[in-house]
């Protein structure tokens, strides 16, 4: 367990420091803007579809270190996937972060499992799934999205949170 804990540690502090594909796309044809009132993250992602394939995504905005970790590690998840395979990957992240994905059935989420213990962090969970969220509203055409319950397009309250 201690072991889980210090490799999300490094995780995030990792992404936060060095976030990857960081910055805006002046060529997107894809564009959302996502927003945790909770928390006060707020990020633009950008992407390039090729066909039906994520050819390139980047993000950038003022956020907490787990939604920028979250967004770095989710970026660099889901370039050169088809949008089916990240729209299943978004879905199975939400499922982790919010303790409905079964860890031991099969998933796509590989190293982003180091975010499954955020599930035990409830007012955490909507920094998690921010990036998530607006690479769901981007995929889908919507400007904007936010992790609010009437507004969440995961439908994933958690508690209070």
């Amino acid at each position: 367990m201690a072991d889980t804990k210090q490799l999300y540690q490094e995780v995030i502090l990792d992404h936060n420091r060095k976030p990857r594909n960081w910055g805006v796309l002046a060529d997107a044809s894809h564009k959302a803007e996502g927003h945790n009132p909770l928390c006060g993250d707020h990020l633009t992602l950008t992407l390039k579809l090729n066909g039906d394939s994520l050819d390139t995504i980047n993000f950038q905005g003022e956020s907490c270190a787990i939604c920028k970790a979250s967004a770095s590690m989710m970026t660099t998840a889901v370039k050169g996937k088809s949008k089916g395979d990240a729209e299943q990957m978004i879905q199975e992240f939400r499922d982790m972060a919010t303790g409905h994905l079964d860890a031991a059935a099969p998933h796509h989420l590989g190293r982003l499992t180091v975010f499954a213990g955020v599930r035990d962090l409830p007012t955490r969970v909507k920094c998690a799934i921010l990036p998530w969220h607006t690479l769901h509203a981007a995929l889908n055409a919507e400007a904007s999205t936010t992790t609010e319950a009437d507004a969440d397009p995961m439908h994933a309250p958690v508690g209070n949170a």
